[in-house]
């Protein structure tokens, strides 16, 4: 019996959700030039570089903007299986800053344990927030994001899956499902 898939997210949906996170970040930013985001590699860093170009929009600030590989920081490899790592791109002192980590679903919190770890590698942040297109719940870790676009709960069978127009060449959020 093929998966079943049920749209959550439409393009439309994602867009007015990443502004809405923009808004919500914007507000929480007592200072913008202290401000600066990572996304975790691979939709979270797509999803970074939307929020950047929402927050220029909104307040015509360019908010520097990374990419962070958190491959050789998880604790579940040997579940999740091998992944080829990207090149994790910082081009800016974290020392000080707020940074918001940017990713695409949060599910058991490993992911995001992991970037903790590696952003404190390459400086000590003033606070770090976190920012979610989907929380699905079912967290192992007692972590929580700062930002959330869309609160699913998911039985833990099933999948979300993001596609997002820069890397799939469309943008939805689907739930799979049996």
């Amino acid at each position: 019996m093929p998966a079943k898939v049920v749209e959550i997210l439409s393009a439309d949906e994602i867009r007015r959700t990443v502004t809405r996170l923009a808004s919500q970040v914007v507000e929480r930013s007592r200072d913008l030039s202290q401000l600066v985001i990572l996304g975790i590699y691979t939709r979270g860093a797509f999803l970074a570089d939307l929020l950047v170009r929402q927050i220029e929009v909104l307040e015509g600030v360019t908010v520097p903007v990374g990419a962070l590989d958190i491959t050789f920081y998880r604790d579940d490899l040997d579940q999740i299986g091998i992944r080829t790592p990207a090149k994790t791109e910082i081009p800016f002192d974290l020392t000080g800053k707020t940074v918001l980590l940017v990713d695409d679903v949060i599910y058991k919190g490993r992911t995001v344990r992991a970037a903790l770890n590696a952003v404190n590698d390459y400086g000590r942040p003033a606070a770090i927030w976190l920012a979610v297109l989907v929380d699905r719940g079912h967290r192992e870790l007692p972590i929580h994001p700062d930002f959330t676009g869309k609160q699913l709960p998911t039985a833990k069978e099933e999948q979300v899956k993001v596609y997002l127009q820069d890397f799939d060449g469309r943008d939805a959020v689907e739930l799979i499902g049996n």
